[in-house]
This record gives structure tokens, sequence and C-alpha cells, in this order.
């Protein structure tokens, strides 16, 4: 679930990040102004299943400081002003992992069979077999590094792209991300605490993708190797037809920054700056980014997905990830409209709603019910159809059996997804998508004695917003 490039001490390969589009098609005039006023309706850049003819035009109050649409001849490279090629089995420094710290088995390359433009409108990274068996493919970073969320603002990084479909994809790794400015002077040895944004990841050709904020030291509070990822998610449409996959850097609020990522405009995962101690998000999202495009072979992360050593022996040789075009584009600060339908400049770092900080639910055992006395920095999900006076859920936490747990979460709105965060004792933070049945989700803990103090909170989507609630804890009582 990365892909960055810093070995574990001691051990073997670590994780890492990545990113695509083909035959260019304008769209009809009035489906062209359609698009760009949703666009600046939702705050972001959007396409949907067809390629643009050209880089959307920022919302109203954003400016785009990088674009690029790949309109250069058929076979040609890129333009090297403005990206640098990769090449080889990993960063060329003392200390940097081969194999980009993934495992992957690829060698990149500048050649045009990997890495071209199709005359149409297209930027096709293509994965090639000789005929020893051995691996070429692309990867490919912006020459800038200053892609940066000011103080007060908001960064988005976009693009529309087309994820490979072969035929037989058990090894393929697409993706398009983006790393720390920092991590280019020492070919990332410095990897995670400067930052990761995976935007889209997939594996093994599934048609899904996955989203990761990668942060601070090796099996620390960002959990990496593995990062706070969203895990692998449907992406319906995703090999057959170009879509826009985004993330958001939201520094409206210094002191409840937040990472929120898209598909095609809607909230997909979202990171809050409360997840991690304040200097580890500091370090990992206050800064310049680059942004990556690449298609590996092999690898942790496709490894780890199918429970096996990738790729398979019947892997298909020459399916492309194709980029229509990507957007840089940044806010100067403040309330600039909205982003994927959610206020973009309104949260005060407390909570916004009525909750008096208790439980709503009837929560059992010797839960406390109580809040920590904050919350989260965003607003608690509000009163029935999307307003923000009260409460709109009922949240419980009780003992299920020796050194057992479980955390309840009721939305009085139906809900696509609710996200479960919890700490034992205030240490080792996790994050999971939590288990529906019948609109009562649920997560289980164990391994818990008594006396343990549980501090949990949601993250929920409600009529297409997502909010955060305020903190719970509970007592383990045994």
């Amino acid at each position: 679930m990365r892909k960055t490039a810093l070995p574990r001490p001691g051990a073997g390969p670590a994780g890492r990040t990545r990113g695509r589009r083909p035959g260019r098609r304008t769209l009809p005039t009035v489906i062209g102004a359609l698009l760009v006023l949703i666009a600046g309706a939702l705050g972001l850049s959007v396409t949907g299943g067809s390629a643009a003819a050209a880089v959307p035009a920022p919302p109203s109050g954003w400016t785009t400081v990088f674009s690029d649409d790949f309109n250069g001849a058929s076979g040609t490279g890129l333009n090297r002003a403005n990206w640098l090629y990769d090449t080889g089995i990993g960063y060329n420094y003392p200390g940097a992992a081969t194999m980009w710290g993934t495992g992957e088995i690829e060698t990149a390359t500048d050649s045009t069979a990997n890495v071209y433009q199709d005359g149409s409108g297209h930027l096709v990274i293509k994965p090639i077999k000789d005929a020893a068996g051995h691996w070429t493919s692309g990867r490919i970073e912006t020459q800038r590094t200053d892609f940066a969320a000011p103080a007060g603002g908001q960064l988005e990084i976009s693009a529309s792209l087309k994820q490979p479909a072969p035929a037989h994809g058990l090894g393929y790794w697409p993706a398009f991300w983006a790393m720390g400015a920092d991590a280019r002077p020492v070919g990332a040895t410095n990897w995670p605490g400067i930052g990761e944004l995976d935007i889209m990841e997939d594996v093994n050709a599934l048609s899904q993708h996955s989203t990761t904020f990668h942060c601070g030291v090796w099996a620390g509070e960002c959990h990496d190797p593995d990062g706070i990822s969203s895990g692998l998610q449907a992406c319906g449409g995703c090999q057959s037809g170009f879509h826009t996959y985004s993330v958001v850097v939201d520094r409206t609020n210094t002191a409840a920054e937040q990472l929120r990522f898209y598909l095609d405009g809607s909230v997909t995962y979202t990171v809050n700056e409360n997840q991690v101690s304040t200097g580890t998000w500091q370090a990992a999202v206050d800064h310049g980014f680059f942004a990556i495009f690449d298609v590996a072979i092999g690898g942790s992360y496709p490894n780890k997905v199918c429970g096996c050593t990738s790729p398979s022996a019947d892997i298909s040789s020459g399916a492309a990830m194709t980029v229509d075009w990507i957007a840089v584009n940044r806010t100067t600060g403040g309330s600039t409209g909205t982003v994927g339908g959610t206020s973009t400049g309104t949260s005060t770092g407390t909570s916004t709603g009525t909750s008096t900080g208790t439980s709503t639910g009837a929560s059992t055992g010797t839960s406390t019910g109580t809040s920590t006395g904050t919350s989260t920095g965003t607003t608690n999900g509000g009163a029935t159809g999307g307003g923000t006076s009260s409460p709109d859920y009922t949240a419980s936490a009780a003992s299920t059996g020796s050194g057992h747990a479980r955390i309840t979460f009721v939305p009085t709105t139906p809900a696509a997804y609710v996200d479960v965060h919890y700490l034992v004792n205030g240490a080792g933070q996790q994050n999971f998508r939590m288990t529906n049945s019948g609109g009562t989700w649920t997560q289980n803990i164990s391994g818990l004695s008594a006396g343990n103090v549980i501090t949990y909170w949601f993250t929920y989507e409600k009529n297409g917003p997502q909010y955060d609630t305020p903190h719970f804890t509970y007592t383990y009582t045994g």
C-alpha cells in the first residue's frame, strides 16, 4: 500500500509510491461547459469516463500552478523541463533502497518504448517484458517540488487517467502519487518522515484503487510501511475509461488540517491532522511536494493482496496506463467555496455542533461515554439530512468477553461508510472501515486488559459529505 524507497533497518525492501490515459476526444461544448460548472461547485478538477480535450480550468478562487495535457507528437518523449525520468531500479544515492524499496522487478527507462505521448493528447506508460523475461517500464516525476498548500489555504493535485487492463494482470502496480520535496536530494532515504500521498494505486488488475498517507517513522504512529490507508476500494470502469483522482491538502485551519482523497469529485478517504502527532503531521504535510506517475511490476503491495509472489507466469506484457492530464491547483488562503461538497474554511478546531461531549448512545459496561474535551476539528455530522446542529448517530462501546470489546456506531441517516479510529491507553492509533449489519456498524477489539482505556471517534458519510465525531472514551474492566 505504498511506494517509497527506504529499506527497513536490518530487513528487506520496504514500501513506496506512484500514477496514467488514451486517444483524445473533444467533448461537445455543452458537456464541456457542464463539467466546468460541476468542477467549480466542488472545488475540484473533474472528468468522468472519457478524456477531456484540455486541462479543466481551476474553480473560482483557485489558481493552476502546474499542468500538462500531453499534446506532443506521436511517439515523442516528455518535456524534460517539466518532467524528470527515473531510470534503473532505484535512486542512485548511498543508502537508497534497490528495487525502489518495494521489491518490484522492472527497470525504469526513459525509452519511448515505455514512456511516450501518443499524438492524441495522452501520456502512455507501458511495461514490457522481453524474450528473456526481463521487464522495463516507466516512472516519471515533476521537476518542480514546490507544490504546497499555503497556511490558511489549500492544494489540489489531480490527474485524469485510465488504469491498465491486461488480460492477465497479477503483478501490475500502477500509481499516481506525490512525495515530500526533501526526498529528492537524498533519494528518499528520509522516508516516510518527509510525507507521501498515494492518490491512486491499483494492483493485480483488480480495477480498484487505494489511497494512503505515509508519515513519521518505520512502525510508528502512521503504521508504516503500510501507512494510513483506505485499502483497496471499488473503482468500476477504471480500466475501461478515464477517471479523475485527486488529493486536497487542506490547511484552511492550521490547527485542524486535513487530507481528502477524491475519485471523480467524491470523497473516498480522509486523514485528519489529529490522527498523528503535530510534529509528525507538519514534517509530512506542511511543505512542497512533487508528483509521480509509474507502473511497476511485482513487489510488496501486489504480493500482499494476492498472498503470493508476483508476477504470475502468465502475466500479460504491454498493458499501459494512460494519462489525459495532470493539474496542480491552489488557493492563497481562506475559504474559497466548496471542495467535495463540504465547507472548505469553516472548521474552527472545536465541535461546531451542539454535542455536549457525552455519548449519545447507551454505552454499556464501564464506558465513560464522555468526550475527550475537544472535537476532531470538523463538524460532528449534525441533524438528519445534512445539517450540523446536533449529533446524527448513537455511539457506544462494550465488553464482549475476556479481553474483547466492541465499538458500535448507528447513524440516523444511512451512511455509505463509517471509519472508526481508536487508541488503547493513548498509543498506536488504529483506523478501520467498520462492518455494517443492517445499519449498525461495529468494530471488535481484542487483546485488552482490565483498566485499558479506549479513546475512539468516527468518520462517516452522510448524503455525500463526510463528517467526524467528537472523541469518546471507554474503560475496559475485564
